[in-house]
């Protein structure tokens, strides 16, 4: 776990992924000669992401990590529109709304 950092979950999130993804990559760029190595991985973790479900399957283990089981939907239902904010609170607030009490 990382701590300390504003972007620490997303640190964590990342580290699910990784070996399975940096370490074909890593094989496959070691065995080409290629003049800016940290750019062609970049560009390669890119077009990975992009072709594939990898957002969606993010969204599903960081639903299954953070929720209780029950409250886990399943990725079918992950297709509706839900625009809420949570209010620090215990309850959700519709997002879009100015709660601003000078607007």
């Amino acid at each position: 776990m990382h701590t300390g950092h504003i972007r620490s979950f997303v640190y964590d999130i990342a580290d699910l992924y990784k070996a399975d993804l940096t370490i074909p990559l890593a094989f496959d760029l070691a065995s080409k000669e290629i003049e800016d190595l940290g750019r062609a991985a970049r560009l390669a973790l890119r077009d990975k992401f992009h072709g594939s479900a990898f957002l969606n399957q993010c969204v599903k283990d960081i639903r299954h990590l953070l929720l209780p089981d029950d409250e886990v939907q399943d990725s079918d239902d992950l297709g509706h529109d839900v625009v809420q904010l949570w209010d620090g609170s215990q309850r959700s607030v519709a997002a879009g709304t100015s709660y601003d009490v000078d607007f």
